[in-house]
Order: C-alpha cells, then sequence, then structure tokens
C-alpha cells in the first residue's frame, strides 16, 4: 500500500468531550509574574531567507514584507516541510506559525502549479481570515489564488467562489464539511494538509469534521500540525493524522510568557471591579487593551456599560454576524476604537500589532486558555502587559 493511501485510510479515534464547568482550575498565584525574557534571550537565526532555498520570486515579496531572518519556528521547520516531512509544530503565538507553514506551500506551488494544492484548517473565522490575507500579501503578483471559506457567511457565494480554481483554501471544519457534503468541494487531489491551532479544534468537538476532511483527501501525501499547547490526551488523535513526523517545540522559555509581565486584581464586590475595570482603562497607558470575558452574554454586557459610561469599546463573540466581527476587529486595528472585548472566540486569529494590554475580566478555566490570551500581547519578542481579575 502507497504511503499516501495508508494515510488516506486512518480514522481518527475520537476523544472524550471534556466535562463543562464554569469553575476556573487556575490559581492565582500562576497569574503573577513579571517579565523575565531579555534581548539575549531572543532567537537570533544564523541565516536569512535570501539563503533559504526558495524561489527568488517568493524571495523578492518576503523581502518586500520585512522578512529578513526567519524566527524560530520558521528556521526549525521550513526546511524539513520543503522536504516533505510531516511535521508537529509547538510554539507560542506571535512567533511566526502562518509563515513557517505558508512559505513552503507557497514555494511548492511555485514549482508545480498545481490546483488546488493545499488545505488549512482553522478553529475560528478570524484565523481563516488572517490566513487567507497573510497568503495573498506573500503572493502578490505571482499570480496564485486562494479561497476562504467560514461559518457565518452566505453558503452560495462560497458555491460561487469554488467554481473558480485555488491553490489553497482555508476554512473552518464545518463550513468545509458542509460544502463536501454539497459536492461542491473536491478534495481528492489535494497533495497538503495543514491544521493550526489543532489543539483547539479537538477540544472544540471537531474531531468528527476532522476525520471527514481526511477521509476525503485521498491522495494527501503532507501533513503539518501548529498549535501553541499540546495535551497528551490529544496525542493519539494526532498520531493518526501525521505520518513519521518530525516533532518541533519551542524551548519552554518561548512557550510560558516570561516577556509578559503578568499581574492579578482583586477585588470584592463586582461594582468594584468594574470601577478598578474604569480607572485602568482611563490610565494614558492603556492605549490598545483586549478584554476577555467567558460568555457571550459578559461580553455584550461589558461592552455596554463601558459604552454608557463614554468609554468606546467594541465586541466579538459567537453570536455577533461576520460582518460585525470584521468591523470591530478592523476599528481596533486600525485604533478606531482603543478597546476590544471578546469570548476566547480571540484568543486565536487575531493578529493585531502593538495591543499593550490584556485583561481578563474573568479567570480563564485553565492555563492553556490564560497563555492563549495573554499571548495577544507581547508579541514579536516585545514585552507585554496582563492583567487577571480575582475575586479576594
Amino acid at each position: 500500500m502507497s504511503k499516501s493511501k495508508r494515510r488516506g485510510a486512518k480514522k481518527i479515534k475520537p476523544l472524550k468531550r471534556r466535562a463543562l464547568s464554569n469553575k476556573s482550575t487556575l490559581s492565582p498565584d500562576l497569574l503573577i509574574r513579571k517579565a523575565t525574557q531579555n534581548l539575549e534571550d531572543l532567537y537570533l537565526s544564523k541565516r536569512f531567507f535570501d539563503e533559504f532555498p526558495l524561489d527568488e520570486r517568493l524571495k523578492k515579496n518576503l523581502k518586500k514584507k520585512g522578512f529578513i531572518r526567519p524566527t524560530e519556528i520558521q528556521d526549525k521547520t521550513i526546511d524539513l516541510l520543503l522536504n516533505k516531512r510531516d511535521v508537529l509544530g509547538i510554539a507560542q503565538t506571535g512567533t511566526g506559525k502562518t509563515g513557517a507553514f505558508l512559505i513552503p506551500i507557497i514555494e511548492r506551488i511555485l514549482k508545480y502549479n498545481r490546483k488546488p494544492f493545499a488545505l488549512i484548517v482553522v478553529p475560528t473565522r478570524e484565523l481563516a481570515i488572517q490566513i487567507d490575507k497573510d497568503f495573498k500579501s506573500i503572493t502578490k503578483g505571482l499570480k496564485l489564488f486562494s479561497s476562504c471559506f467560514i461559518g457565518g457567511t452566505n453558503i452560495n457565494r462560497d458555491l460561487q467562489e469554488l467554481r473558480r480554481p485555488s491553490h489553497i483554501i482555508v476554512g473552518t471544519p464545518r463550513r468545509l464539511l458542509e460544502l463536501i457534503k454539497h459536492k461542491a468541494l473536491d478534495l481528492r487531489d489535494v497533495n497538503t494538509l495543514v491544521l493550526d491551532e489543532f489543539d483547539r479544534m479537538l477540544d472544540l468537538g471537531f474531531i468528527k469534521e476532522i476525520e471527514h476532511i481526511t477521509g476525503a483527501m485521498h491522495r494527501r501525501q503532507h501533513t503539518m500540525l501548529f498549535s501553541a499547547t499540546l495535551e497528551k490526551k490529544q496525542l493519539p488523535s494526532i498520531r493518526e493524522i501525521l505520518y513519521e513526523p518530525i516533532t518541533v517545540k519551542l524551548n519552554k522559555q518561548a512557550t510560558a510568557g516570561e516577556h509578559i509581565e503578568q499581574d492579578i486584581i482583586k477585588y470584592t464586590t463586582e461594582d468594584e471591579k468594574f470601577e478598578l475595570l474604569t480607572e485602568m482603562l482611563n490610565q494614558k497607558e492603556f492605549d490598545k487593551v483586549l478584554i476577555f470575558d467567558q460568555t457571550k452574554e459578559g461580553v455584550n454586557h461589558l461592552c455596554e456599560k463601558l459604552n454608557k459610561i463614554n468609554i468606546e469599546a467594541v465586541q466579538i463573540h459567537g453570536d455577533r454576524t461576520q460582518d460585525e466581527r470584521i468591523k470591530a476587529l478592523q476599528d481596533f486595528k486600525l485604533g478606531k476604537n482603543a478597546i476590544l472585548v471578546a469570548t476566547d472566540v480571540a484568543a486565536r486569529g487575531i493578529d493585531v500589532a502593538e495591543i499593550t494590554q490584556v485583561i481578563n475580566y474573568q479567570v480563564p478555566m485553565n492555563f492553556d486558555q490564560y497563555i492563549h490570551r495573554i499571548g495577544r500581547t507581547g508579541r514579536a519578542g516585545k514585552q507585554g502587559k496582563a492583567f487577571t481579575f480575582v475575586a479576594d
């Protein structure tokens, strides 16, 4: 049996769903930490992108975008991926994981010019849109095409989009599966699969969708999984997806948020909690702030309370329409609104430069959730600040 058929025949073992709980397992002691990462600790590659075995047109575009040296995850995975090795990449958000898988995919598309060539599956709409945007930016002028399919949009528009062949397809699991069931999306000849933020997809219960998607890729020969965290209970499913993978995990310091100053804000009543928040937001150094609440109702309520006292804030959560989510994120990125209130849908896939502070208005459920949230600040080696409200 060929390697590609052996992969396509694998059936992913279902994970047990995590019991729902509204109580955090985090100790407040874990939420207090001084920023300890020094400039000397930052990774500096010994080579430049000009030295990689890449198409000259791609190198030129990377240089225009300011890609001079690879980040650590890029330096340690691009060569492996160019050689079609399956990779399990674990690295903190903001370390360049998207470039790590897009650059070798683009290189191979330029070499083989096949449509469709790669499928990139992600857990959230925002992340899908961001990856599609990054692909278009890196491939500007190269006549390469991508399509993005996400929930919350008109499926008829997607069906129309699929009439135009694309080199890569980016999407969320349920919308992709819906298109497959409509017999509009044919993945039989797609060579390469990327699961980005795969731990989140498995944790959200997308295992059945992923199983259907991988089963539809009859000629899948290359797979890569990237995320910021790795749970041992997910390893059996990961082993079913990857073929003789190489694991690339950045050092502990790079994945624990040492470059982010972390502290707690104690409160006794909900009124005091809100007053403390408004005092913080009125300080000059709180320039571009991302606030997390645990529920959609909580986000909506908090955003309304802030707006009532003339602190302008926008919100993102699962009940907002896709157009509303895009506008809120765009306004936040452009600085039209300095405060974004969100559920954990924003913990993955929001690529906003210069977020000055992350505030956890509710204590995250667990440490992985906490790390993903605070990873929105202090990106690209810069120091950030994170605060968590804790009942006294």
